[in-house]
């Protein structure tokens, strides 16, 4: 049973563009159902997360990432009694908008698009999802329930200015407040993002031998784990220790971000948990859910980790800088050559009016790019063999 606080499918606010319901399934299943079978969903599988795709099959792409989450929020929300559903549908689409070469790409783009208004791939989602996907005869994008988008615009939180600033969101339309926070559904999913990222990333720098495991268990939090583990599991070899040191890491994430916003909701409100409404949480001044600060303070000791020995990695550094070069030349090219993108594409600048000129068409066209088809697009372009 859901709980008070919970987003009911029988209270949504509905879709922009009226549809007859579904005979079973409730409006957040079926705007789950249609993120899944949207072109952009199927395009994260060859999306760099922060390995180039093409460099193993075994690291995590913007795809596997994705589905992490959403495990991820789908427990945290069943735990809280929220919407899984809706949970699970903003989770999934969370990533929609990101460019090909993970946030390098991002970084790039938006470098590119500094004249135009930026880049930025949170608000790309949006852009997709209400514009780009192009599946029924009778709206643009996939005419998500309101609920669904609100969770995915603001799943970060309040849009801070300078976001607001970068796209019109069409709330004449949508009427969304931009100051304050989502539904406790659209929380679930934001930190179930950080949950999933901190731990494969540590799985996939091990796994690309960035650093080694004794370095991982000095970090704090995964230290407990692997004490934990080396005491019941003494005999078991280091692999074995260290699978179970993350999934252990990963799970006491999970039980943090649980109990840290049972407290928050007792602490935010004076009043009964079973008297809080949707519109209470999305009115609280704070974020309500949270890792406890402990956990919070240890996870900026890990990240800082990754950032040095992962993400700034000089092996990593080299491929982030010849991704750069794939996405300046591909924006050089198109935006001077507007013969060049596909006709369907072009057909856009001409018929709608809310594709925002020929840089924004040549920014949707790129960010939807996966690695692979960058790469091959800007080799045919070019003559050149960035990567080899």
């Amino acid at each position: 049973m859901l709980s008070n606080f919970a987003c009911h499918p029988e209270n949504s606010k509905g879709r922009l563009y009226n549809e007859e319901p579904s005979l079973f399934r409730t409006p957040y299943q079926r705007d789950r159902d249609r993120i899944i079978h949207s072109s952009a969903f199927r395009r994260l599988k060859h999306k760099t997360q922060v390995f180039i795709e093409h460099e193993g099959d075994h690291f995590r792409t913007r795809l596997t990432h994705s589905l992490e989450v959403s495990q991820v929020a789908r427990t945290i929300a069943n735990v809280l009694r929220i919407n899984s559903d809706l949970t699970e549908a903003i989770a999934l689409a969370h990533d929609l908008g990101h460019t090909p070469f993970g946030h390098t790409g991002e970084e790039t783009l938006n470098e590119c698009m500094k004249n135009f208004g930026g880049f930025n791939h949170n608000l790309q989602t949006f852009r997709i999802i209400t514009l780009l996907e192009k599946n029924y005869a009778e709206f643009h994008g996939l005419n998500l329930t309101w609920e669904t988008l609100e969770g995915i615009l603001k799943h970060s939180g309040p849009l801070k200015k300078s976001l607001k600033d970068m796209y019109s969101f069409s709330n004449k339309e949508y009427k969304f407040n931009l100051d304050n926070y989502p539904s406790l559904e659209g929380q679930v999913a934001s930190i179930s993002d950080d949950i999933a990222y901190n731990s494969h990333d540590l799985d996939d720098g091990l796994r690309a031998n960035l650093f080694s495991f004794q370095d991982v268990t000095k970090l704090p939090l995964i230290d407990e784990s692997f004490n934990f583990i080396n005491r019941k599991y003494f005999n078991e070899n280091q692999l074995i220790k260290q699978k179970h040191t993350l999934r252990l890491f990963f799970n006491n994430l999970v039980l943090d971000t649980i109990n840290q916003t049972k407290c928050n909701l007792n602490r935010f409100f004076s009043k009964p948990l079973n008297s809080i409404t949707v519109q209470d949480i999305r009115n609280c001044k704070h974020q309500i859910v949270t890792f406890s600060d402990s956990c919070a303070e240890d996870l900026n000791l890990i990240r800082a980790f990754l950032f040095e020995k992962m993400y700034r990695h000089e092996e990593v550094e080299y491929l982030r800088g010849k991704s750069k070069v794939v996405v300046r030349d591909l924006f050089k090219i198109l935006s001077e050559n507007v013969d060049l993108l596909p006709l369907s594409w072009a057909n856009l600048l001409a018929k709608d009016h809310r594709t925002e000129g020929l840089t924004r068409l040549v920014s949707d066209y790129i960010s939807g790019m996966t690695d692979r088809y960058a790469i091959q697009k800007h080799s045919r372009l070019t003559g050149l063999k960035i990567f080899s």
